[in-house]
């Protein structure tokens, strides 16, 4: 299944971009979800036909889906405390009514990562169009799995399961109790579910696209967007220009400043221009007259090499791109066997190649929007 995520900065019309994007890959028979992130219905409002957590038939090839957060956190939460009735019972904790349960924060993201990754698992649908929310609550959003997945093995490491027999014993050592088998259980379950979810972000057939006004706040939130997205490792695989004023209006003003941001852009994306209706678009006809890019062309792969130059200059490189970086906010620290990133604002925790784990390292260049790790090879751990 081809994977597009569509995001941008609040206001810009993605949602509307994404509904005509499902839509017009429906219109040439290709069987599509799209999956709708907001509270209210801004999707159904696009397309013309009511969405909610159950997914609606909008055409014969289409259709929608908005999930219901606080019906499966609900679910969530119920489930737990049926696992943890015993240690509940001791506490003498009184139990939650799923009536009176409402979602925490956070409860929507996890959601739709799981529809998400629910939608993928079908096989009724060749492609997912996901309307995002805006960033950067998106890009928390796409961070979600991995950083969950690195907290709980932190916290629950899957090899301290093995001593189940030492358990007791451990427990009145150390004169607390052990997490039980249900505690592990439930974060291998986790586990397993956000793997999947990682597992599609990182698949060759998902790309993100991104949408915006052209003009000088759209070009700021379009640069530190795609600078985030490159921290994850996704691909930015087209920007929408969406809303472009007609071309005979006089050049000045926000014509001027339209024209500016668009040239700019053409130089780093590949750049739709979408023309401004004159109104809201409402319904199949009018986004059907958007002109939103077509579905087929094939993303290019993102990649973090390691090179070797131990010949020339006795070293191996990592390459990370950074497209839009700069170099005073860039800050690189080697923990172990991870590096953490932070770049413009944002964080990421990155397990070295198994090749740079026996290396120290020996230096860091940002070139053209690429970070460029010298790592040498240690005396103590390299192979002679």
């Amino acid at each position: 299944m081809r994977t597009i995520l569509i995001t941008g900065p609040g206001g810009s019309g993605r949602t509307t971009v994404a509904a005509a994007t499902a839509l017009r890959a429906a219109a040439e028979g290709v069987p599509t979800l799209v999956l709708g992130a907001d509270r209210t219905d801004t999707l159904g409002a696009a397309l013309g036909t009511a969405t909610g957590p159950a997914p609606t038939r909008v055409t014969a090839t289409l259709t929608a889906w908005r999930p219901d957060a606080g019906a499966r956190f609900r679910e969530d939460l119920t489930a737990f405390q049926t696992r943890a009735a015993g240690v509940l019972d001791l506490l003498g904790a009184a139990r939650l009514d799923a009536e009176e349960l409402t979602p925490l924060p956070g409860a929507e993201e996890l959601s739709l990562l799981r529809a998400l990754r629910d939608a993928t698992l079908s096989e009724r649908y060749e492609l997912l169009v996901v309307d995002l929310p805006a960033a950067p609550r998106a890009l928390d959003l796409l961070a979600l799995p991995e950083e969950l997945r690195r907290y709980l093995r932190r916290l629950l490491p899957p090899e301290r399961q093995a001593a189940r027999a030492l358990r007791p014993v451990l427990g009145r050592l150390a004169g607390v109790p052990m997490p039980a088998d249900w505690l592990y259980e439930t974060a291998a379950r986790w586990d397993v579910e956000l793997a999947a979810v990682d597992a599609v972000l990182a698949d060759r057939d998902t790309a993100v696209r991104l949408v915006a006004e052209p003009g000088p706040a759209g070009a700021d939130a379009v640069r530190d967007t795609r600078l985030g997205l490159a921290l994850r490792g996704l691909r930015t695989e087209s920007l929408v220009a969406n809303r472009v004023l007609p071309d005979d209006l006089p050049l000045h003003g926000l014509v001027a400043q339209q024209r500016k941001a668009l040239a700019d852009w053409t130089q780093a994306f590949d750049v739709t221009a979408v023309p401004h209706l004159g109104h809201d678009p409402r319904g199949a006809e009018d986004l059907a007259a958007l002109a939103v890019p077509g579905v087929n062309t094939a993303p290019a792969p993102v990649e973090w090499p390691v090179t070797d130059q131990i010949e020339e200059d006795g070293v191996l490189v990592w390459r990370i791109p950074l497209p839009g970086a700069i170099r005073d906010g860039l800050d690189l620290v080697r923990r172990g066997d991870e590096l953490v990133i932070t770049v413009g604002g944002f964080r990421r925790i990155v397990a070295l190649p198994s090749a740079l784990r026996r290396c120290t390292v020996a230096g860091a260049a940002l070139r053209e929007g690429e970070l460029r790790l010298r790592f040498a090879p240690d005396p103590d751990l390299w192979p002679r």
